[in-house]
Order: C-alpha cells, then structure tokens, then sequence
C-alpha cells in the first residue's frame, strides 16, 4: 500500500475523534455551558449540516487548486478550530468553531478520496478509498474511547487539544509526503450535485441517510444512555466506546468481504435490519434487572458495533456498482447523505430526550433504519416488474 495513504488517513482520523467522541463529552459540555443535553446535541446537528452542506460547494471552489496545499491548509483549519473549541467561553462560541471544523472537515475528507484514487493505478483505486475511509474506522475504534478517556481525566477541553495534535501531524506529513503540482478535474457544483440522478442513485443515498439517522439518534447521546438509562457510572462510558469500536472494526472488515461474497445490496439490507435490531435491543436493555443490565448492554453494544459498522463499506461498494464511471461524486455524495443522517438523527434524539428518556432512543431511532429496509424491498421489486413487462408484452 502507497505509505502516502496512511498520512492521508491520518488526517480522517483526526476528523472521526472529533465526530464520535463528541457522544461521551456532551454531559460535561452541557455542564460546562449551560446548555440542556437537548442543545448540546444541537452541536452535533450544526456540524453534520456544515459538514454535509459545505463539502461539495467547497470542493466545487477549490476545483482545480493544487490538492496538497488544499489537504494541509483544511488539516490546519481544522487544528484551529479544536483549539477554538477547546478555548470557547460559552455554547455559542463553541458552535462556532465547530461550523468551522465542520467546513475544513468536509473540504479534506472529500479532497483526500479524490487525492487517493489519483496516486493510485486504476487497480488500487477501491483500496485508496477504503484506506482513507479507515481512518474513520480506527477513529471509531480506538480515537472515540481515547476522546472520553482524555476528557475523563483533564475535562472535554483537553479531548479538543488532543484532536489539534493529530490534525497538525496529518497536516505536516502531507505537506512532506504529497507531490506538489496535483490538480483535480474543475466540475461545477452543478456538476457534482448531477450525480444525485444517476439511476438507483438518489434510493442509495436515502438509505444512507435512514440508516444513519436512526443509529446516531442514540450514538450522539450514548453516555446518556450509558448512565442515565442502562445506570452505569459516567467512568465506564469510555469503556462502552471502546466496545463499540472494536465491534466497529470487526464489523468495517466483514462488511467488505461479505459485499464481496454475497453481493453489496444483501449486505446493507442486512446491516440495515440488524441495526434496526439493536437499537431496539438497546431501548429493551433498560428493562433488564440491574445486575446483568450492564453486561447485557456491553453485549448489545460490541454486536451493535460490528454490525452497524458493516453497513458503510457495503453501501460504498453498492453506489460504486450503481455509478462506476462517477465513483468520487456518488461517494462524496455519499458522505453529505451520512451526515444529513447524523444531523437528523442528533436533532431527533434531541426531541426524544426532551419529550421522553433516554431508555426511549432507541425505540424511535430503529423506525428509520425499518423504513430504509422496506424501501430497498420495494424498489427492487418494482424493478423486478419494470424489467419483466416487455417480456409480458413480448
């Protein structure tokens, strides 16, 4: 593998620490400013919408700019942002900066797939996007319980100065490790936004979008649920992630053989069902009697993990067989799709912690995956007797 990619990833993994360890510090930042869980949630909703919104109009501006000095500068801003973060005063200046991580966030994550499939010959181009994709991964496996750990020990403050550190190495080895002089095709918004009509394309993405929506509906509030539905203590919410991300890391792996072996489509409908299941199982394990709820709920969490986590590779491969000639666009279409899901499943959650509890996430949050499920039934049936009419006719 192109070393090249592993300071690329880097850069995703910097980006994936901030997005999920945001879940274990929302108590504290709740705490710290004032605001309801409900409104700290709300933080998780405006970086997702940034995110989604600002990537392909930012990767439509820098067009045809020199990727490695797009890379660092992104990586840089997005360091600048953690510190802000880090040092904001109150919930609103904390909003702010995370607008603003979000903005570099998607700027980089959507320039380092393109700058990947570019270094690497046509053979190599699935591996580039799935070893960029896997800083994310490791993010989720390893990065979010660190983040919680950290913020554990010195505060949620120190998590972001920890964040800034990973962003400022990712942006000093691509400024050292990146060829200068490489250029991206100049495609208009109009453009990138055109891939959406793409056939099967727009169905795909909408699964994307419920599928995540419902899993971050009690992903964005998983330490509340951790101690206020489950009732563990806030000191093993750090342990919860990280059975969640090994979960995850096992789950990212399978994921991709088993869209190999029986087909991307059968993969995410079983993903899609499974998560379904475990939110479901999630809500139910705050019926169970105190003395096995929190080894039930560490159980559900590592199968949650690995079979949540199946769905992104499955989904990447589906959208690549839909739209082969097209696959940066359909996959940073993708990547807007996800986290418009993050943003309405932490707006969501939001709305369920203040008009119910927290043992209540997990039974609203599995309706949406459901609905993906079916809708994916229903349109392949429907194609199934598009397909068969002309032979009727016939």
């Amino acid at each position: 593998m192109d070393i090249r990619l592993i300071w690329l990833a880097v850069g995703t993994f910097a980006i994936g620490v901030e997005s999920f360890a945001i879940s274990s510090l929302l108590p504290q930042i709740a705490d710290s400013t004032g605001a309801t869980l409900t409104q700290a949630g709300y933080l998780v909703l405006a970086f997702a919408l940034a995110n989604a919104f600002g990537a392909p109009i930012l990767a439509a501006l820098s067009g045809t700019a020199d990727r490695r000095r797009i890379l660092t500068g992104a990586a840089v801003v997005f360091a600048g942002g953690a510190v802000w973060a880090g040092l904001s005063q109150g919930y609103f200046d904390l909003m702010a900066a995370r607008i603003l991580m979000a903005f570099s966030a998607g700027l980089y994550t959507a320039t380092a797939q393109a700058t990947g499939v570019a270094i690497s010959s046509p053979d190599h181009r699935a591996r580039a996007i799935a070893a960029i994709v896997g800083g994310t991964t490791m993010a989720v496996a390893f990065g979010a319980p660190l983040g919680a750990l950290v913020a554990g020990l010195i505060g949620w403050r120190g998590t972001y100065a920890m964040v800034a550190v990973f962003a400022l190495i990712a942006a000093v080895s691509i400024w050292v490790m990146l060829p200068a002089g490489l250029r991206g095709q100049q495609l208009s918004l109009r453009q990138r936004i055109a891939a959406v009509a793409l056939p099967g394309v727009p169905g795909a993405l909408l699964t994307t979008l419920l599928n995540l929506a419902g899993a971050f509906t009690v992903i964005v509030y998983l330490a509340i649920v951790t101690t206020q539905s489950i009732g563990l203590p806030r000191d093993l919410v750090p342990a919860v992630l990280l059975t969640f991300g090994v979960g995850a890391a096992f789950g990212n792996a399978a994921g991709g053989q088993l869209a190999d072996r029986i087909g991307a489509r059968q993969t995410v409908i079983g993903a899609a069902l499974l998560n379904a299941l475990m939110l479901l199982a999630i809500s139910a394990a705050a019926h169970v009697p105190a003395p096995f709820a929190g080894p039930v709920f560490f159980a559900i969490v590592l199968f949650w993990g690995a079979t949540g986590w199946a769905f992104p590779p499955a989904q990447s491969s589906h959208l690549l067989s839909l739209a082969p000639a097209a696959a940066p666009l359909v996959l940073s279409l993708n990547a807007s799709a996800l986290y418009l899901g993050i943003a309405g499943g932490s707006l969501l959650g939001g709305l369920v912690l203040q008009y119910g509890s927290a043992s209540d996430l997990g039974w609203i949050g599995a309706i949406l995956p459901f609905v993906a499920v079916l809708g994916i039934l229903f349109n392949g049936a429907a194609k199934r007797r598009a397909e068969a009419m002309p032979a009727r006719l016939g």
